[in-house]
Order: structure tokens, then C-alpha cells, then sequence
């Protein structure tokens, strides 16, 4: 009888334990503001403290760290399902992975996983922290799916696994700090935070996501790309278009021609779920289609990048902030339309509305996804069954260039039939029976065997920067694709291929996005009416990134196979180099290789004598201009020892000094524009300097305007928007968008860091250190400084009006947004060392001149890159491209005893741009020495 009164006490401990241990506290509870609350939010500490708590107190939460972010926070990805599913996590990631691979399943077995799998929904927030209803979104809607217990939240839980990912901690706690700095709630403001909200890059942490530099974006990329491979993915942002309250799904075209349509027609039935939720509650304010600039054409966003691993990717931009503000009256948003079905009315706006729109804009989502669990998961194994099978076959995509070349075939044709289409009717698309073109010109474009899609790419191990190319594969695989390596020599169409070569083949899942990274994107022309001003791309037009990193690849038609074994998804590639040959006397590092400047900083670190050989040098094997040669020593042999097994580099030894001329390399005091708020092309060139191992400082511009600059630095580098127009900061847009704060009421510790570049103060200092033997970098729109130092250049793209002024060419007429231009080098002369003569750039509306002839004859300004073609669009969108011939993308001028080099491309881009590093690497060294001479040739050993 003992038995009986045990079991009970047995089991009333564990009701009380239980109990226990779902008393889970409320925001209200933990953080002592209900969230949603006017001019309250929460610190990163106190929201990391809070998802902890949440974990130990309930059984429907797992806490995940999914990494360090970039200042060394915890990051965290909290998993909300049911308990039972939380005990079967292992075998509904490994279900979501293999329909999302989608290899080597019938679609019997897909069925049959979908019917076994949980559909894994991905919902972040706080990735732009200034646009805090994202954080705070987050934090209400993991409370409500731990906390509530109605139907639909229980059954979201039993057939949803979420992902509730914080997207950006260090920018949580910067970003709150800053506005609870006031004790009175009234005097709260995100305005002039002083510094980014990510430690290098601040909003530019949504542009990374197919290069994953950041740590942070690692961490979400191998979530998503790698080990969940959500089905749907939400991403949260701010703000909407003045009028409404929310941009939201679907979105406007153009979209990714890559795309399967089933990605497109899932955003449309996700995006038709949030908007019928809102419309349901009485919630009005949603736009979408044409009524927000928000597009599926860009690759490299949280969001974007999703698309081309066949998720739904869904991205809502809403209104609201702890500070209450006002929907404005916008007279034309009034109207209902079907891009605003439900409009909004002006109103006073509170941060609780925010959080109740994005808490049911979650629950639409996780719903949609609870109700249509089977074919969520069935529709990304389809997706990825169609890639694969377009991979393993001839196949031709459709693009904007392929539609001209159809029309072009037929008009071409002196046979073709006689139109006998009504225009009136044709511009409606009404044709009568057996209207149209014949589709013998579609054949002639759609069937040629030369403008087939590729089978796969190899990216041969022999090439000059092997070690940038191993960076691209690793972007690759950091983003779920798989590669492929060749265990022996090979022969492919004729050409053959040594040991080590990489192989990434299109017939896997995620082909959209193997494609967009080596093929060029083909962007259509998109004008508001014919004939009148383009439309602006949402971010780039073209960034394949195969060509901004100068890989050297071929591109296969026919299916090819050979002694290629298949990489683990995710485990990245770290070649070890070698040195080659004894270097009894020295060794050479090759200018073509960027990770040769990590070496040399590290020896120029160490002490050690590092010389370039501007002529190269002869021997055994070709030595390019501006290699290095160190001379041998013990320290010399140790550290290259390291650099070849660390950083893959071929080091040649050599058993003769070079008889050509040498000229000894200096580090120089480098110092690096930025300005209050924080740079995002300044914070990726410091982040660029650190992993390259070049020290620098920050400066500001009151640094500058104090003097002196040349007893403190032996180079300035100054990023695009830095140096401000010579007519006036009237002419730049950036600079009208930006609000300088008042000294006063800045904090002391950063009042150092305000100002602007002047033409008054700043431009005569920068001019005195130029003149004084300083050299001067600037990038983009910073070349601005040619025109402020009166040098005989001009703007190339000008047109001269009816009375005889020049003015730039309007929109009509020219238009580049960010695209991928091939440009011509001269790689012989210092600043362009170990660049091919030929090589692309990224391009942004940059800058283009025109030099005087006479400044060329007598070398007052020298060309480093032009553009040779009326052609140079390699991926993108070039409008009016033709006026681009013959003018100069980068030259140096003298000024006094120092240099100014002006490099109008985005040669540092986002660190994504790896093939024009070196453009601002030769800059960084000083080589003034006189030349030494060897006394033999080169000769390896």
C-alpha cells in the first residue's frame, strides 16, 4: 500500500515541477515596459537575458547560438515549436534539407517527407537597427507563440517549427543606448546616432548576404543556406512609403529571370495571406506591387538571397518608432487601388500599432504555412527538382537580350512574311488566329547550341590568384552551394585541366543562385513611359560577382564529368600554398595575388626588407611589374613558411637576386576618411585594411581642417561621398539627406567627429599635403577633388545646351546604375600592378572624365583606366553605354611633390569587388627609395 501514497507524491512534485517551469514572465515582467510601449525599448543585454529566461522556463523554446558577431556577442536563433517537435528537431532539419537539396528523390519520397515534415518558418528582426519595430516585433511574437494557448497558436506550434532569429545584437545595443540616453521619455530621439550600427558596415549588413564577410551574416547565411533551409523566410524592416503604413508582398517587377515561377506564385499567396489578415482585423495601410520601389531583382539582401534558393522570401517595410509620429496626408494614397486596396487615413501613429500589425503579419505567415504544410514542403523540393533537371539538360534562358535578338532576326530576314497584325490591336496584345512572328526566329535564338545554358563551371587551380578564387567558392558553399574537386588531371571540350581544379555543376537545387554568381545579369530597360526617365533598380542592376573577383573560369555547354569527388555542403576550402624552390638568395610573391599584401604587411611588420620589381624580371618562368622580391633570412623563411600555408600562395625561391631594378617597400601612415554617423564605404575599407593587415587610422573632418596633416600621414584615402561637389553641397543628394547635429547637444566624447569636407577649410589643407609629398586616394564621387584642385580634367558625360553650356546628360539619354563595365589598364605603371589589361569594375553612376590632351602630352595627368568600347556592359543595366568610349574611368595627376590618384569605380565595393583591390593596395606602400639594382637574373631553384 506504501506503492500507491509514492506515486502520488511522485507525481504531484512533477505537476508542481511542470508548473513551475511554464511560469514564464512576460516582457512586461522582465523588462518593466510592456512591449510596444511609446519611448521605451530594450538593450541586446536585456533581450538576450529575456530569450534565456524563455528557454529554461518553456518546453516549447530552444536557444540556439548560432555565433560571435563582429564586436563579440552572442548571437541567437530561439526555436519555437511544439514540446514533441522540439524532441524531433534533428530528423525535421534533416526532412527540410533533403527536399531542399532535392537529390536523388522521387516524388513519391517527396510526398512522403512532406507528409512526415514540419513546414520551418524563418521570421528575424532588429537587421537595421535603427528600425527598431523589428527587434521588438520579435520579442512579442516569441511571449505570444510561448505564452498563449488558442487554437491557432497550437496549431501553428504542431505544424510550424520557427525560426526566431535576431538579426544584428551589437546594433540592439548601440541603437537603444543612444535614445535612452535622455531620462525624459519626450526628449528621446534615434536621430544622429554617431556611429554605424553594425561595427563596419551599418544598413550595408543587408548587402552581404552573397558575400557573407560579416560575421553576423555568416552566422544567419549557414542557418539558412546550410543547416535549416527554411521554406518561407520573413524579414522585417522600416519604413513604408509616405501614405501607408507597410510595403509588403508581392513586389514589383522586374524579378530575377533565374527564378523558378513557383518562388513568385509562393510570395503572391504568402503576400495575398498578410494582406487579407490585416483587412480582416481592420488594419489598412498595406502596399504593395507597384505602390512601394521594393523589387526580386537584387541578389545579396537577408531577403533576396532566399530567392534564389528556392525559399519564399518575404519582406515587409513598416511605419512606427518608440517616438509616436504622424501618417502624413499623401492625397494620391487615398484612393483604393490594386496596389493599396484598403488606404490609409492620417493619423497620429504609436509604436503599439506597429507591433500589433507585424504580430499579425507574423501570424498570417506561420499560419499560412500550419495550413498548407505539405505543399510548402512539397513546392521546394519541386523547385529544386526543376534545377536540377534544367542543369542536366539543354536548356535557354530568357532575357531582355535574347527578346532584341529575336526581333532582330526578323527584321534582319529580306524573305520574312509581311505583318498583317492591326497595330491598334498589337499594342493591346490582341492578335488575330495565327498572329505574331513566325517561330523560326525564336528558333534561331532559342535553339543555337552556342547560347545554350551552362552545365557547370571549373575554375582552374593554375590560375595567376588562385587563392581569390577559393574566396568565391567559399562564398559558394557559405551559401548551400555544392563544389566539386578534381582528384587528378582532366580534359574537358578539348582543354585540359591539372589536379585541384574546382567544378560547380548547375544540375543541383540551387542553381538560380550558381547562376547569378558567374553569369551576367541582363536588366531590362525601365523607363516610366517611353521616352521618358528610367527607374531606378532597388540597389544594383548587375553584380555577377565571378567577374568583380576576376575569377578565371569556363563555362561549360555540355554535360561533362570526370575524376571530381562532391565536397561536404558547408565545409569551406583552405588550400595551403608553397614555396617553390629552395631561395638561397630570396623569394618573389606575385602583384596578382591579393593575399601577397597580407604577406608583405606582415613582413614590412616584422622587420623584414621587402623590395618591387618594377620591370619585373627574367629567368625561368615570367615575373610580372611590380612583384615583390624579399631577400632571403631566417625571419624571411618563417614568416613566408606561414603566409604560403595560410593564405594559399605560391612563393617562388630563387637562387639569384634580380638584375633588374628593385625599389624598397615602406609601409606608410595611412589615415582614412569618416565623418559623424559613420561611412558605410569608409567602414568596408577599414574592414578591407584590417583583414589585409594594413594600419591605418580613422580620421575625421575636423582633423583635417586642424593641419598639418603631412607630419601625420603619408596617405589619405577618401571614399565616394566624402568630398562634396565643386558647385555646392546643393548638388549632392546624399549630403541634402543628411542632417548635421548641433555640438551642444552632442556628447563630448563625440564632438570630435563633426563637420563636413569644405571647400573653404578642408580642400586648402588636403591641397598643402598633396603638395607637401602626400598622396591622396578617392574613390567615386570623391574624385570631386580633381575639380576642387582646378587639374585639367572634366566631366566626359556632358552635353552641350542650345546656349552653349554644358550640363550633364539627363536620364533619357544616359543611365548606369550599379552594373559590372569592363575597363582598359595600363598595368605597367605603379598604381595598376599585377592588374590585367582588361579588367571589370563596378560601376554606380560613377564618375567619368575627359583629360586635356596637353596634360597628357606633358604628363600633368596620367590615364590608368579607360573605357576602349562603346560596349563595356558586362552584367547589368548601361543606358546610352556609347558615350562611355574613349573617356577615363582612373588616372594620377601630381600635385606639387605629392600624388593624386581619382579611381571613378567603386574599386573597394561592399569587399565584394576583390579584382580592383589592388588599385588601392599599390597606393598604400611607400616606393620612393632609389631603385637597387641585382647583379644576375632571376633563377628559381
Amino acid at each position: 500500500m506504501r506503492f500507491f501514497p509514492r506515486l502520488l507524491l511522485i507525481g504531484l512534485l512533477f505537476s508542481l515541477t511542470t508548473a513551475w517551469a511554464q511560469n514564464i514572465l512576460s516582457p512586461k515582467e522582465h523588462f518593466g515596459f510592456n512591449i510596444g510601449d511609446d519611448y521605451m525599448l530594450a538593450t541586446y543585454t536585456q533581450t538576450e537575458a529575456y530569450f534565456k529566461k524563455i528557454a529554461a522556463a518553456s518546453d516549447r523554446a530552444k536557444l540556439v547560438d548560432i555565433g560571435m558577431t563582429e564586436e563579440g556577442r552572442h548571437q541567437y536563433m530561439l526555436i519555437v515549436s511544439s514540446p514533441e517537435n522540439l524532441k524531433k528537431l534533428d530528423r525535421y532539419k534533416e526532412i527540410s534539407q533533403k527536399l531542399a537539396r532535392a537529390e536523388g528523390l522521387t516524388d513519391e519520397q517527396a510526398r512522403a517527407l512532406a507528409n512526415e515534415g514540419k513546414a520551418v518558418v524563418w521570421i528575424d528582426g532588429g537587421l537595421h537597427a535603427t528600425e527598431t519595430v523589428g527587434t521588438m516585433q520579435l520579442i512579442e511574437t516569441i511571449w505570444q507563440l510561448v505564452s498563449r494557448k488558442d487554437p491557432e497558436t497550437l496549431r501553428i506550434l504542431d505544424q510550424d517549427i520557427i525560426l526566431l532569429t535576431h538579426a544584428n545584437p551589437d546594433g540592439q545595443e548601440i541603437v537603444t543606448n543612444w535614445y535612452m540616453r535622455e531620462k525624459t521619455p519626450e526628449k528621446r530621439s534615434l536621430d544622429n546616432l554617431p556611429r554605424l550600427y553594425q561595427k563596419y558596415i551599418g544598413h550595408d549588413n543587408n548587402r552581404d548576404f552573397f558575400m557573407l564577410n560579416m560575421k553576423e551574416t555568416r552566422n544567419i547565411g549557414r542557418q539558412l543556406f546550410v543547416e535549416w533551409i527554411p521554406q518561407i523566410m520573413y524579414n522585417h524592416h522600416q519604413r513604408g512609403p509616405a501614405g501607408s503604413v507597410l510595403a509588403g508582398p508581392p513586389y514589383r517587377d522586374p524579378f530575377n529571370y533565374a527564378f523558378d515561377p513557383l518562388m513568385i506564385t509562393g510570395i503572391d499567396a504568402l503576400g495575398a495571406a498578410m494582406i487579407n489578415r490585416l483587412n480582416s482585423e481592420n488594419k489598412p495601410g498595406f502596399t504593395r506591387l507597384g505602390g512601394s520601389v521594393f523589387s526580386t531583382w537584387y541578389n545579396g539582401g537577408l531577403r533576396t538571397t532566399t530567392h534564389f534558393h528556392n525559399m519564399i522570401g518575404l519582406l515587409t517595410e513598416i511605419i512606427g518608432g518608440p517616438t509616436p509620429e504622424d501618417v502624413p496626408l499623401v492625397p494620391n494614397r487615398l484612393i483604393p487601388n490594386g496596389n493599396t486596396p484598403f488606404p490609409v487615413r492620417p493619423q497620429k501613429w504609436h509604436f503599439k500599432q506597429s507591433i500589433d500589425y507585424s504580430l499579425s503579419l507574423n501570424y498570417a505567415v506561420m499560419d499560412y504555412a500550419a495550413r498548407y504544410r505539405d505543399q510548402v514542403l512539397y513546392n521546394i523540393y519541386r523547385m529544386g527538382k526543376n534545377s536540377i533537371e534544367r542543369g542536366s539538360t539543354d536548356t535557354w534562358a530568357l532575357s531582355p537580350k535574347r527578346i532584341d535578338a529575336i526581333q532582330e532576326a526578323y527584321k534582319a530576314d529580306p524573305k520574312k512574311p509581311t505583318s498583317t497584325t492591326n497595330a491598334a490591336l498589337a499594342q493591346y496584345g490582341l492578335l488575330p488566329r495565327g498572329g505574331g512572328m513566325p517561330v523560326k526566329y525564336y528558333d534561331t535564338i532559342m535553339k543555337a547550341p552556342t547560347l545554350r545554358d551552362p552545365r557547370g563551371f571549373i575554375i582552374p587551380a593554375n590560375q595567376p590568384d588562385f587563392a581569390t578564387a577559393v574566396k568565391f567558392l567559399n562564398a559558394l558553399i557559405r551559401t548551400g552551394i555544392q563544389v566539386q574537386q578534381a582528384t587528378a588531371d582532366f580534359t574537358v571540350a578539348g582543354k585540359k585541366y591539372p589536379e585541384g581544379s574546382y567544378i560547380v555543376k548547375t544540375d543541383q537545387s540551387f542553381r538560380p543562385h550558381i547562376l547569378d554568381m558567374f553569369e551576367p545579369q541582363d536588366h531590362p530597360n525601365d523607363f516610366q513611359y517611353p521616352g521618358g526617365p528610367p527607374v531606378r533598380p532597388y540597389d544594383a542592376a548587375g553584380w555577377t560577382l565571378a567577374y568583380l573577383m576576376n575569377v578565371q573560369f569556363d563555362r561549360i555547354l555540355d554535360g561533362f564529368d570526370g575524376p571530381f569527388k562532391k565536397l561536404p555542403y558547408g565545409e569551406l576550402l583552405s588550400p595551403e600554398g608553397h614555396i617553390n624552390g629552395g631561395g638561397s638568395a630570396g623569394y618573389v610573391l606575385s602583384a596578382r595575388a591579393n593575399n601577397s599584401f597580407i604577406a608583405v604587411n606582415d613582413l614590412l611588420a616584422s622587420g623584414v626588407e621587402v623590395y618591387r620589381l618594377p620591370n619585373g624580371a627574367g629567368g625561368k618562368s615570367s615575373v610580372e611589374a611590380g612583384a615583390f622580391f624579399v631577400p632571403a633570412s631566417a625571419k624571411a623563411k618563417s614568416l613566408l613558411d606561414k603566409s604560403a600555408k595560410d593564405l594559399g600562395l605560391e612563393i617562388t625561391g630563387v637562387s639569384k637576386r634580380p638584375t633588374t631594378s628593385m625599389i624598397k617597400v615602406s609601409p606608410m601612415r595611412i589615415a582614412l576618411w569618416d565623418t559623424y554617423g559613420g561611412s558605410m564605404p569608409s567602414g568596408w575599407v577599414r574592414w578591407l585594411m584590417e583583414q589585409y593587415h594594413f594600419p591605418m587610422k580613422v580620421i575625421y573632418p575636423s582633423d583635417i581642417d586642424a593641419g598639418d596633416l603631412r607630419k601625420k600621414y603619408d596617405v589619405i584615402v577618401f571614399v565616394t561621398r566624402a568630398i562634396p561637389p565643386v558647385r555646392g553641397e546643393e548638388n549632392d543628394i546624399f549630403r541634402a539627406l543628411e542632417r548635421e547635429p548641433k555640438e551642444e547637444t552632442t556628447p563630448a566624447e563625440y564632438r570630435p567627429w563633426l563637420g563636413r569636407i569644405t571647400a573653404s577649410k578642408s580642400i586648402p589643407q588636403i591641397k598643402a599635403f598633396l603638395e607637401a609629398g602626400g598622396t591622396v586616394v578617392t574613390i567615386g564621387s570623391s574624385t570631386n577633388l580633381a575639380y576642387h584642385l582646378n587639374l585639367p580634367v572634366k566631366n566626359a558625360l556632358t552635353e552641350m545646351t542650345s546656349s552653349g553650356q554644358d550640363r550633364p546628360l539627363p536620364g533619357e539619354k544616359y543611365y548606369i546604375p550599379g552594373s559590372v563595365l569592363r575597363v582598359n589598364l595600363d598595368s605597367t605603371q605603379h598604381a595598376t600592378w599585377g592588374m590585367p589589361n582588361l579588367t571589370d569594375v563596378y560601376f554606380d553612376a560613377s564618375p567619368v572624365f575627359k583629360l586635356a590632351p596637353e596634360a597628357i602630352a606633358k604628363g600633368t595627368v596620367k590615364p590608368l583606366a579607360w573605357f576602349s568600347s562603346n560596349k563595356p556592359l558586362r552584367s547589368g543595366w548601361a543606358w546610352g553605354q556609347s558615350y562611355l568610349q574613349d573617356g577615363v574611368a582612373a588616372f594620377m595627376a601630381p600635385v606639387g611633390s605629392g600624388k593624386l590618384y581619382a579611381f571613378g569605380p567603386e574599386i573597394t565595393f561592399r569587399a565584394q569587388s576583390q579584382g580592383t583591390f589592388k588599385l588601392l593596395f599599390n597606393q598604400l606602400y611607400s616606393t620612393g627609395s632609389s631603385p637597387q639594382s641585382g647583379n644576375e637574373t632571376v633563377s628559381e631553384e
